[in-house]
């Protein structure tokens, strides 16, 4: 099987398992005891807590561990909620996660506004800009890269933006990290991001807030993390996080995602070719290098994987979190997709380790399936 949603989660990779089974076995301890298993436990968190601080160019003190990344903005939801005057909006691009998207909607209800994106789903910054120019929310929040399209936000420029109105900015990076650069994310006041989209464990990520700045517990119980989520935590998990992350630093130090955007962008060219009136969803803006969603020309989705799961290709539909709902992607409603358009898109998310060939191989795929598909039709 040639696995095409890495977006949705990667296989742990070499350098993350050996880590965490190294510190299985040399920090069994709990990170909070006085003892010196304790103290080495405690050591191995500090380091790692300093290493991601190194990326992201932020201080060690900033970063808190979580769960992952939906509990991360869950957590920044809760936080504003339980801190903001009660009439105070949160705004959020039209294209966040669920986890961003429902907690926004759970915590703020009405007040909960959504900033609207192009059809090419970049968030409208002149929008934002003007809107900033009247009122003062108490957050924006703003993904770096949209999990679905692949489509990279002006982060930087919405940051910018914001900090001319003394307005807090928030960042879900998850798609960002360990794809593109992680350098100047810890500029961002609020930025989560997880382990297991570029190769690190499943159940681990971070929450990095303002610096010496407190944020309100999500999880009560104990005093961990500076007091801002209780729960002992998992060290092993968290170097092996850090090995990954730091693995795939390495790689885009070497140029090594260029290359990979190009093999994205043949495989493209292929599949606009083999199957004509195929479109491919956010053309026009710059995406990740891993990321295809492509409006197919004709069938319905669970065809399309069908035929491709028992090819030896797995893909998806979109964002796994939203699999077994009926309605349509609300990021593809937000691009003013129609639904019945919505319906027929489909993502394919790569991988460090994915080769040339597969794309390749993919694409061939693709055709056979489309005149299958036509063929049934005819």
């Amino acid at each position: 099987m040639i696995y095409f949603d890495h977006n949705a989660t990667a296989p742990v990779m070499r350098e993350a398992r050996e880590a965490w089974l190294e510190a299985t076995e040399h920090n069994p301890g709990n990170a909070s005891s006085p003892h010196q298993i304790g103290g080495r436990a405690s050591a191995a968190l500090k380091e790692a807590r300093e290493k991601l601080a190194h990326f992201l160019d932020c201080q060690p003190a900033d970063i808190t561990w979580t769960s992952g990344a939906t509990e991360a903005n869950n957590m920044v939801m809760h936080h504003f909620a339980r801190t903001l005057d009660a009439k105070s909006e949160v705004w959020v691009s039209a294209i966040e996660h669920p986890c961003v998207h429902e907690s926004a909607k759970h915590y703020f209800g009405k007040r909960a506004k959504f900033i609207p994106v192009t059809h090419d789903g970049v968030i409208d910054l002149d929008w934002l800009t003007a809107e900033l120019a009247d009122t003062r929310p108490g957050l924006v929040g703003i993904m770096a890269a949209n999990n679905e399209t692949g489509v990279i936000q002006p982060w930087r420029e919405a940051l910018a933006i914001c900090r001319q109105y003394q307005v807090p900015f928030f960042s879900d990076a998850v798609q960002w990290l360990g794809k593109m650069p992680s350098k100047g994310l810890g500029e961002c006041d609020y930025l989560s991001g997880a382990a297991h989209k570029f190769g690190g464990p499943r159940g681990v990520g971070f929450l990095k807030v303002p610096h010496r700045s407190q944020v309100t517990p999500l999880i009560l119980g104990g005093k961990q993390e500076q007091g801002r989520r209780a729960g002992t935590e998992n060290v092993p998990i968290i170097v092996s996080m850090l090995a990954a992350l730091e693995a795939r630093e390495k790689q885009m130090a070497r140029s090594e995602h260029i290359l990979r955007g190009v093999w994205r962008e043949n495989f493209e060219r292929q599949l606009l070719h083999k199957l004509p009136g195929t479109v491919i969803v956010g053309a026009n803006s710059p995406r990740l290098w891993n990321t295809v969603s492509a409006l197919m020309p004709e069938g319905v989705q669970l065809r399309w994987l069908t035929k491709l799961d028992k090819a030896g290709f797995a893909v998806s539909t979109g964002s796994a979190c939203t699999t077994g709902k009926e309605e349509p992607s609300h990021v593809l409603a937000a691009m003013n997709f129609k639904s019945v358009e919505a319906h027929r898109v489909l993502r394919f998310s790569s991988g460090w380790e994915t080769t040339e060939a597969d794309w390749d191989a993919l694409a061939n795929a693709l055709a056979k399936v489309h005149a299958e598909v036509h063929h049934a039709k005819a």
